[in-house]
């Protein structure tokens, strides 16, 4: 016997359904059973981002700021920023300096907002993202002070939306290690809603998906060591 020499493993979504009804102890029978799942499978992927930091979904960005501007959209699918710097230069020159986050009070204790120079603090409004009678609320940053004279680069690290599941053929924008803890999540959704389903399954059901959620949790996480440096207090 040999080995398959392939580690490719994966389920697009119709596979997930039936997976996660069979969980439930009944079939997948009906367009409506695969719809009612996607759109379970979606509110799933809604409550991953509340979970924590999903590092598959921490991505690089940069904004080109512009003298005498100091509001900029983000992403419209940009959850939150992680780390921020202001860039100045390029290449062997190129320079990334580190900005601090401040909150809406804050800021709007800053006596002269217009005050001009290189950035140093970045102010972060978590907008819906959603459609609104005047546009888009995109997600977006203010510096300060506002960008003047030199050429500056706001270098970001953003953790965006997990993607949505939109046809029965999409495989999820999960790393194969979610793929249990996934379909374990959707069998409990299902549990919940479908008349069909046995009640006394529903708490092995969210057993179940708790134990694969924290396995997989526990797994997705930063390796690098952690340094902590102590600052000098003064009193």
């Amino acid at each position: 016997m040999t080995t398959s020499g392939v580690a490719n493993f994966n389920l697009d979504f119709s596979e997930i359904a039936e997976e996660a009804y069979e969980r439930c102890g009944i079939e997948l029978r009906t367009g409506y059973d695969l719809r009612t799942a996607r759109r379970s499978m979606n509110l799933l992927l809604v409550e991953m981002a509340n979970r924590g930091i999903n590092l598959w979904t921490v991505e690089e960005g940069a904004i080109a700021l512009l003298n005498g501007q100091a509001t900029y959209n983000l992403p419209v699918d940009t959850v939150d920023l992680l780390d921020h710097v202001v860039r100045t230069g390029s290449g062997a020159n190129q320079t990334d300096i580190n900005i601090s986050r401040i909150s809406e009070p804050t800021y709007s204790t800053i006596p002269n907002k217009n005050a001009t120079g290189r950035p140093i603090q970045i102010y972060i409004q978590r907008l819906s993202g959603a459609t609104e009678p005047t546009g888009i609320a995109n997600p977006r940053v203010t510096v300060w002070p506002v960008p003047q004279g030199e050429s500056y680069t706001l270098v970001y690290w953003r953790l965006r939306r997990i993607q949505n599941v939109n046809g029965a053929t999409n495989t999820l924008d999960i790393p194969f290690r979610f793929l249990n803890c996934m379909i374990a999540g959707l069998s409990y959704y299902l549990s919940m809603k479908i008349n069909d389903v046995n009640p006394a399954r529903i708490p092995a059901l969210k057993a179940d998906y708790m134990e694969q959620l924290q396995l997989a949790m526990d797994e997705d996480r930063e390796r690098a060591p952690i340094r902590f440096v102590p600052r000098s207090m003064f009193y």
